[in-house]
Parts: C-alpha cells; structure tokens; sequence
C-alpha cells in the first residue's frame, strides 16, 4: 500500500472538491484549481474528507495512486494557503526591478532580462536583490522560480548568481588556494 496514497485529505472549511468525469475541481478562497486524474483511480468525496483508491497492486497503479494524491492536496493548499518561493540575486551590481507588469534583471549580460509572468503568479521584490514568486498552483510557482534561477546560476568560486534562499552553495577554493 502506498504510504503517500493511503493517507486521506481533510477539506477545510471554505473548500469545495467537485469530481466531473476524470477531472478533480477544487475551489477554494484563493482560488479554482483542476487537474485530470487518469481513469483507472478511483476518488471518493465525503464531507470532509477525500480519499484516493487505487484497483490494484501492480506498480503503475501504486505509482499513480501516490501521484493523484500529492496532486489533489497540492491543489487543496493552494486554493487555501497559497505557495511560494523565494529567491537572492548575489553579486555587485546584479538586481531586478518592476518594469510594469513584469521584472527586469540585471545580471552581467551585456542586456537586461525581461520576465512577463503568467496571470496566476505574482512576483514581489524586496530592496532589490530578494525575489518572492507566489501563486496557487505549485508546479507554476516552481517553473518560474527555477526560471528565474536559470537567468544565472550561481557559481562555486564567488557564489555570484540567483539562488534559492534555502540553497546552500558548495563553494570550491580557488586557483592560489592549491598551491
């Protein structure tokens, strides 16, 4: 049995789960979320709980069972807490800066970046070097944030770069450092 699948969702209060066809809805105070859940998993919907079932013990259906539901409580926390990520540009001279509906980044290139992100994220600055991508669906904040990190990695020798703010560097001693 799937230690993830097995456990049940509890719906808190303010959260509507709907089932039409292999679609789960959930609507929330932050927001409507849908996912389509393959056909061979089963979920059942009772007053405040959902549990998800699976028709047998093969490995793709202990897979999916698993899956279908990190999918459905990822959906449940984001209609009602939200996600996010946050993000530190490091480096002199490296910064981001609101440029109307999207953000601007400054780092190294001969040209700045623009990002434009999608309706559902939003992204807050603080000063200009600490990044927050916020939104409810958790694979969008994800994508965007590893986006963003991808403008430039930060690099081992000076760790200069756009990191996770709970990413650790592995720092590497330098050329003088060996001799």
């Amino acid at each position: 049995m799937s230690r993830i699948g097995k456990l049940p969702i509890s719906i808190p209060k303010g959260v509507k789960i709907t089932k039409q066809d292999n679609t789960v809805i959930v609507e929330g105070p932050k927001g409507k979320l849908s996912e389509r859940i393959r056909p061979e998993i089963q979920v059942e919907i009772s007053d405040d709980t959902l549990v998800v079932k699976r028709p047998s013990d093969i490995k793709y259906h202990r897979a999916l069972h698993g899956l279908s539901r990190a999918l459905i409580a990822n959906m449940v926390t984001g209609v009602t807490e939200g996600f996010k990520r946050n993000l530190e540009i490091i480096g002199v001279g490296y910064r981001a800066e609101k440029a109307g509906k999207g953000v601007t980044f400054y780092l190294g290139y001969s040209h700045p970046i623009t990002l434009i992100p999608p309706d559902e994220i939003t992204i807050e600055l603080e000063g200009a070097n600490k990044i927050t991508v916020s939104g409810i669906n958790k694979q969008i904040v994800g994508q965007i944030a590893s986006e963003i990190r991808s403008f430039r990695p930060p690099e081992p020798y000076k760790g200069k770069g756009v990191k996770y703010a709970d990413e650790q560097i592995r720092r590497k001693a330098g050329k003088t450092a060996g001799a």
